[in-house]
């Protein structure tokens, strides 16, 4: 079994900062691409960012390019999300995604393992 835990979210003034970590245990965290999503009230699961598992392209949603930066440190099991100059709009759940394949997509149906979410709120 996978589990994906996110933390790290909360309440931010726009913009300010955050950084969203998910911390993966069970299987071979080195070896999945990894993705972030989001979801606001009322609105369908949105591509974030992903990152493959070993050398690619890393990859952004339009909406948050130049703002929010996808890491990862395969050594603590971790995926990172930094959240710079946040706006109103990046108001949602926050969830980190896995793939048990080295290939990036923003397609959440090609993901195996999901988190449980994370809130980031920013006010205005």
């Amino acid at each position: 079994q996978v589990q994906l835990v996110e933390s790290g979210g909360g309440l931010v003034q726009a913009g300010g900062s955050l950084r969203l970590s998910c911390a993966a245990s069970g299987r071979t965290f080195s070896t999945y691409s990894m993705g972030w999503f989001r979801q606001a009230p009322g609105k369908e699961r949105e591509f974030v960012a992903a990152i493959p598992w070993s050398a690619g392209r890393i990859d952004y949603a339009d909406s948050v390019k130049g703002r929010f930066t996808i890491s990862r440190d395969n050594a603590k099991n971790t995926v990172y999300l930094q959240m710079n100059s946040v706006k109103p709009e990046d108001t949602a759940v926050y969830y980190c995604a896995g793939r048990v394949a080295g290939r990036i997509t923003r397609d959440y149906n090609e993901y195996h393992y999901w988190g449980q979410g994370t809130q980031v709120t920013v006010s205005s």
